[in-house]
């Protein structure tokens, strides 16, 4: 007698996996990880997932707001890095003949020094010296103050105020421990350390230090009166003969200032030289007609004839 056979379904052949089939009536579930499938003892909280949504989105509209303003407001930041750090490069113009060298200063004989600021407007006269307390806040005529600087120069205005952009430390208002109006602490209606209406460390105008150098619309200086040196005793016996350079600077008065000895001859005739040249008188170099100090080199000859 035969075994029964039982009703089985037919295994499927090696490789083959069959697919699955739901309950009767039952959807199949969507995003499980969302709602917990699965997960047994740990519950899930979906609201983190919200939560998280929410702040990834939050941080992507910060940094779209952000750039944007970085971009739109890019001058009034890059103001206010310059109240920090001051780049001091444009005040050192390169040697040239095409351009010249000078400087000014100024102050109100204030206590402090002066402020960090702006320089402020470039032109060939000054009418108004620049200042950064103003006595008279009401003038009855206002002129803009500038400073005795060729208006081809460039440099930029990183400040709303005026001041000395040399000045490391942000401090109150001042328009410095100098004299003769301006702003800094020297004198002449300029802005610096200097003399004369100019910006900077040197003399009588114009900005890059140290004074105006012949050339770039500066003529040279012509003598007026120039005696000759007397000789030392000591080159005298020896009957030594030769030449002295001096290095110095004619002032707009037309007198010798900071006079050194560039090359030296010995035997007491740099010292000849050096007293002579303190004597001697000029007609000033001038700039756009205006007589301005100038640095020269002056040959002094000593011949035994």
């Amino acid at each position: 007698m035969s075994a029964p056979t039982l009703n089985r379904k037919p295994e499927a052949p090696e490789g083959v996996r069959t697919p699955q089939r739901t309950p009767t009536g039952r959807q199949p579930d969507i995003l499980p990880t969302l709602f917990g499938v699965g997960y047994g003892t740990y519950a899930v909280r979906p609201n983190n997932f919200i939560l998280s949504f929410l702040l990834h989105v939050l941080a992507a509209m910060v940094l779209l707001i952000s750039t944007t303003f970085v971009v739109s407001n890019k001058q009034v930041i890059q103001a206010h890095v310059a109240n920090l750090v001051t780049d001091i490069s444009p005040y050192i113009l390169p040697p040239s003949a095409a351009q010249a060298g000078g400087g000014g200063g100024g102050g109100d004989r204030d206590k402090l020094a002066a402020s960090k600021g702006s320089l402020p407007k470039f032109a060939r006269e000054q009418f108004t010296p620049p200042a950064v307390i103003l006595r008279n806040e009401d003038p009855k005529l206002a002129i803009e103050p500038t400073v005795v600087v060729p208006p081809e120069i460039r440099l930029p205005q990183t400040m709303s105020q005026l001041g000395d952009p040399l000045q490391g430390v942000l401090g109150p208002p001042s328009s410095g421990t100098g004299s003769g109006s301006g702003i800094g602490s020297g004198r002449g209606g300029g802005v610096g350390s200097g003399r004369g209406p100019g910006v900077g460390p040197g003399w009588g105008g114009g900005i890059g230090g140290g004074p105006y150098r012949v050339g770039g619309g500066v003529s040279a200086p012509r003598a007026i009166f120039a005696p000759d040196p007397e000789y030392s005793e000591e080159a005298r016996k020896a009957k030594y003969q030769g030449t002295v350079v001096l290095w110095v600077v004619i002032g707009p008065d037309g007198r010798t200032h900071q006079i050194r000895v560039a090359r030296t001859l010995g035997m007491g005739l740099d010292e000849k030289a050096i007293e002579a040249v303190r004597t001697w008188k000029f007609d000033p170099a001038r700039k756009d007609g205006q007589a301005v100090a100038v640095q020269v080199n002056i040959e002094v000859n000593f011949h035994l004839y």
